[in-house]
């Protein structure tokens, strides 16, 4: 027979190792050095911005969120105080108009608004809040609303919001449905009671549709002018029960019904802990794939928000069931998750490359949506300008994700580079000439609109680039050297006589009025000046230095590039945040600092990197300035990047640039199970040599091998 003391104290024991085992795997290793609010603070030091903000302006600098999201998720469920902002929320400002539940930073989405009131005054809605009473972490967000006493608290899953407020009077509770606003155009709007304790509706214009349940019975849904955009609604709660106010919400962009299917599929009966901790664990998951070591506090809190931020775009589309509406607007059902377009323009550069190391099962799904989208339109997608899904595709097949259909996805590539009507405007000129034209114009402005010639041309460029290394690998031969003759069509723009890449004529004259300091947005250049943009050849970077005549050229112009001051009177929103010409602020020269090394002379480079890293991310006094618009995760991911010491300089190329970390030590576990270490054990800045392995490694460039089998990178500094 047991005895019953023995018994009594190993169960308490029992109990305490249960739930001491539970707390330890639950406890915040990574996530506690993120701080999801780093990027929402404006930007407003002239001597960082490059010049006094305007009157009423506000710099495009960091337009984050700081609310709750899973990787990659369809929910983003964050605060907004600003429509029409970036993200939705301005750290400056003192209201709360709503909890939106989709987010970009890009003056887009932030969907369905809801929020908690209680005694509202009018027909306006809005609570003051204070930053005091406000906290956030990976996937939670908590305030509270001071005008109507309530205490807000966020978490989410893939595809749905989890709200739960605590209301002061537990009278009078109402839940505002705010369908008339949003981000984008809200073209319509329509709710409707789905039972005693639910509502399901749409709101039109990115066209998602939701189902919400409360713990509490619904008394009246009181509808506002129904689909205008000036109209709202309102539930009215039943006045029973003290505790928290919990309203769950599912949403889709196919259907009510698949709505609440995911609603009751991703949280159904859990609580608000529970998923509040799933959503912990998942970002834990994540982040500890890389483990660093040394470095400041605000290091590693800048690399791990800097990772954190780098996995929120681009965002699932598809529901539980499979189901999403394509670019013909049809429901289909393929076997994948369906994302949205990565932002390509920006996140070509280098967070693609990181998403692909880290999730390459959600790489792969982001090509299978990308080509779903050629296989309906005949082209494959591109965002914003140049025709970078060729980089970002070409490579990740070169990395070794290469489960999709290669051979059907590289003809739509091949439709890309060559048919006019896609993502290439201007590509019969292009191939024809060897560049594409600007017209003369007698006083160039800011917003001056044209072909941005130059710009297309060396994207163009690299862009053949990447579709020839598909190409090669594939063996078709003959689209391999016509593409790589064209790649070198970068050099078409180079003016010898200013040995800046300039804008050309029809004719094929140098176009007159040229002033190599002034930034425009679509005349010659995107978003850049000529400085900006004549150090882009990343897939040629011995031709770009011939061009200049030899290293001595290229580093003497190098070095203007990064000293010559900024002239403040020259002004173009998002082109900011300057180190002399170079704009770390915006992403079309944000390889040049990487350029010494191509001549030998990686301290130079080191130099700027390192001054970049300390001084240009977590600005101000609360650390949460960016030095520019974090652009869907790429000036996270360029932080991400350099803070370890390897940057895809060519993200189509399978290999990364070795520059000295900030840590002693990264652990990167890859996705295979292997573990890459790199390290750095002096205290030097300046790199003198590489070892791979044990072994001295010859150049400057490591190759993506390393991720497959592991390994150990050592970097010798003096």
């Amino acid at each position: 027979m047991n005895n019953p003391i023995k018994t009594l104290i190993s169960l308490t024991l029992l109990t305490f190792f249960t739930v001491n085992a539970a707390n330890a795997q639950t406890k915040p290793v990574y996530t506690k050095y993120v701080n999801t609010f780093i990027g929402t603070a404006p930007l407003n030091d002239p001597k960082i911005l490059g010049y006094k903000l305007p009157d009423g302006w506000r710099s495009w600098a960091g337009l984050t969120f700081p609310g709750s999201s899973l990787p990659n998720a369809m929910v983003q469920l964050s605060p907004i105080t600003a429509y029409g902002s970036g993200a939705g929320y301005q750290y400056e400002d003192s209201v709360i108009y709503g909890f939106t539940h989709t987010n970009k930073g890009h003056w887009n989405l932030c969907n369905i608004p809801i929020l908690p009131v209680s005694n509202p005054q009018g027909g306006k809605f809005g609570s003051r809040f204070s930053h005091k009473k406000e906290s956030s972490a990976p996937g939670f967000y908590q305030v509270y609303l001071d005008d109507y006493n309530v205490n807000v608290n966020l978490t989410s899953t893939l595809r749905c919001g989890y709200h739960q407020y605590q209301f002061k009077n537990n009278s009078n509770r109402q839940i505002l449905f705010d369908l008339g606003k949003a981000n984008s155009r809200v073209s319509t709007w329509r709710i409707e009671q789905a039972g005693p304790n639910a509502v399901q509706g749409f709101q039109g214009g990115e066209n998602v549709y939701f189902y919400a349940t409360i713990n509490t019975k619904i008394n009246k849904l009181e509808k506002t002018e129904e689909g205008q955009r000036s109209g709202y609604a309102m539930l009215y709660l039943a006045d029973d029960g003290t505790g928290p106010v919990e309203l769950k919400i599912g949403l889709s962009f196919v259907s009510e019904k698949n709505a609440k299917e995911n609603l009751e599929k991703e949280i159904g009966n859990k609580s608000f802990n529970a998923i509040r901790t799933e959503a912990s664990q998942t970002w834990e998951k994540l982040l500890s794939a890389i483990q660093v070591k040394g470095g400041t506090e605000k290091q590693k809190r800048m690399f791990y928000s800097c990772l954190y931020r780098s996995f929120l775009w681009p965002a699932l589309r598809s529901d539980v069931n499979g189901e999403f509406t394509d670019a013909k607007r049809n429901v289909v059902k393929t076997g994948n998750r369906y994302y949205t377009e990565p932002s390509l323009w920006d996140t070509y550069r280098n967070k693609d490359v990181l998403l692909g190391l880290i999730t390459p099962d959600v790489t792969l799904d982001v090509i299978k949506s990308l080509k779903d989208v050629g296989d309906k339109t005949g082209f494959i997608p591109t965002f914003f300008h140049g025709d970078h899904g060729a980089s970002s595709i070409a490579g990740a097949y070169l990395r070794g994700i290469d489960n999709f259909d290669v051979e059907g996805t590289y003809k739509l590539l091949l439709r890309n580079a060559n048919v006019e009507g896609g993502p290439r405007p201007f590509i019969t000129e292009y191939i024809k000439k060897g560049y594409i034209s600007d017209p003369d114009v007698a006083k160039p402005e800011v917003e001056t609109k044209a072909k941005a010639g130059v710009s297309k041309t060396l994207e163009y460029s690299y862009d053949d680039y990447s579709v020839a290394q598909i190409a090669k690998k594939l063996g078709d031969t003959a689209n391999y050297r016509i593409l790589m003759a064209r790649s070198k069509n970068y050099k078409n723009m180079f003016d010898p006589s200013t040995r800046f890449m300039r804008g050309r004529l029809e004719n094929g004259e140098w176009i007159k009025n040229f002033d190599p300091q002034h930034p425009y947005y679509e005349y010659m250049y995107r978003e850049a000046n000529a400085w900006q943009v004549s150090f882009f050849a990343p897939h040629d970077m011995p031709g770009l230095i011939k061009l200049y005549g030899g290293p001595k050229g290229f580093e003497s112009k190098l070095d203007s590039l990064f000293t010559l001051p900024w002239n403040p009177n020259y002004i173009a929103r998002n082109v900011e945040t300057m180190i002399g010409q170079y704009c770390q602020g915006n992403q079309p020269d944000h390889e040049a600092p990487f350029a010494y090394i191509f001549i030998n002379k990686p301290a130079k480079s080191q130099k700027i990197i390192d001054y970049i890293l300390n001084n240009l991310y977590g600005i101000g006094d609360e650390g949460l300035e960016l030095s520019g618009m974090d652009d869907a995760g790429e000036m996270s991911s360029w932080y991400v990047f350099s803070a370890l010491g390897l940057y895809p300089f060519s993200a189509t190329d399978p290999k990364y640039i070795v520059t000295a970390p900030l840590f002693d030590e990264v652990k990167w576990t890859t996705s295979n199970g292997k573990t890459l270490t790199i390290s750095k054990p002096g205290k030097g800045r300046a790199v003198t040599a590489i070892q791979v392995n044990g072994k001295v490694n010859s150049g400057y460039f490591v190759s993506h091998d390393l991720f497959k089998t592991g390994g150990k990178i050592t970097i010798v500094t003096r």
